[in-house]
């Protein structure tokens, strides 16, 4: 019967449970390092085994090790991970619809926060950027508009219906009886 890596390296399940937590309690940018000290140590540098015993992410493991050995740490941009907003990427959009929701904006009675209402939908405002004469290909969708609009604190307010006033009843006659 063939051995597993663990039981040729004498890992027991208590030290297995361990090494897990003291790798969980060292911080992110060094816990790579140490993931990869512990496959190279005690599972002969196989990240498939540590995804398996351990539960760790193998391309983490995979980057741990190379960083434990070269001594080097490998940096993540994570800030240029992201989509840029259409607004950062077009910001004459931004102006042409401060100007179509300027005028039919509204803020808001009490006062109280800096939200904008107005009657507008996204889909008036996309219209409105098509007839000032911006192409469609280089428009967003009406649903990215509508994103637009909330990240520039404009909010749709629906329009409050007048009630039907009721007639005033008229008080019921009062029955007199006469003393005949």
């Amino acid at each position: 019967m063939k051995t597993t890596i663990l039981a040729r390296n004498g890992v027991s399940t208590k030290t297995m449970g361990l090494i897990s937590r003291l790798v969980d309690l060292v911080p992110w940018p060094a816990r790579r390092s140490a993931m990869g000290d512990v496959a190279l140590s005690l599972l002969d540098g196989k990240p498939r085994v540590a995804e398996q015993v351990f539960g760790w992410s193998r391309s983490a493991v995979e980057v741990g090790i190379k960083e434990f050995q070269t001594g080097i740490s490998c940096v993540n941009d994570l800030s240029a991970r992201h989509k840029p907003k259409t607004e950062d990427k077009n910001p004459d959009l931004v102006a042409e619809i401060h100007a179509i929701m300027g005028p039919q904006s509204e803020a808001e009675s009490s006062l109280r926060t800096t939200l904008l209402y107005t009657n507008m939908t996204a889909k008036a405002v996309y219209d409105a950027l098509v007839e000032k004469g911006w192409p469609t290909e280089s428009l967003p969708t009406v649903r990215t508009i509508s994103n637009i609009l909330g990240r520039l604190d404009y909010r749709l307010r629906t329009v409050a219906k007048t009630k039907v006033q009721k007639k005033p009843q008229r008080p019921m006659p009062s029955l007199k009886t006469s003393g005949r």
